[in-house]
């Protein structure tokens, strides 16, 4: 059975929201986390929001730093779970989950492949996780306090949800690279 898996960039008091404005290194390990969602994964999920954010910017991506991502990103199956979108055809190889979330995910769990990763999109990661469809979640820890209104993980009324530690790496940059997997 594969499994569904997230990673994704938080800060110390909890913010996933625009990383880009608050996370100030990315390190060899970082980078080597990160790469090894593209060894043992095959197959994403995203929300209709990093969806929208996403399919304008990947696809134009050929060269760089980035290329390598974009060409792996671009070539995988992508599955967008959105209540608000009508089409997801403006990026090859998505497709837009309809119906009940738990019979679609299960299902792309019982197939062939690799892991399915979940990219950015932490509304989704909450509801997958709610809905205890969420296999191990990657919290890259940046020593920072992000503050300033902006969007956290969990919200303050979020329910009670047991996770157990797998592993904790520290990089040469402060960040904590932490591994969980929901108790069930």
């Amino acid at each position: 059975m594969r499994k569904v898996v997230s990673g994704l960039f938080v800060s110390l008091d909890g913010v996933v929201q625009s990383p880009n404005e608050w996370q100030f290194a990315f390190d060899e390990e970082m980078g080597a986390a990160l790469a090894g969602t593209l060894e043992t994964a095959d197959t994403i999920l995203l929300g209709g929001v990093t969806f929208g954010e996403w399919a304008g910017y990947w696809p134009t991506v050929t060269s760089g730093e980035d290329a390598g991502f974009a060409k792996w990103i671009n070539e995988s199956p992508k599955y967008v779970v959105s209540s608000t979108l009508d089409t997801v055809e403006d990026w090859a190889n998505s497709t837009l989950v309809k119906g009940d979330l738990v019979t679609a995910v299960n299902g792309l769990k019982a197939g062939e492949g690799k892991d399915i990763t979940v990219a950015g999109s932490p509304t989704l990661v909450r509801s997958l996780l709610d809905l205890d469809l969420l296999d191990e979640l990657v919290l890259l820890i940046h020593p920072v306090v992000a503050g300033e209104g902006r969007r956290k993980l969990f919200a303050d009324d979020a329910p009670m949800k047991r996770l157990e530690l797998v592993s904790a790496q520290p990089t040469g940059s402060g960040v904590i690279i932490a591994t969980y997997r929901p108790v069930r």
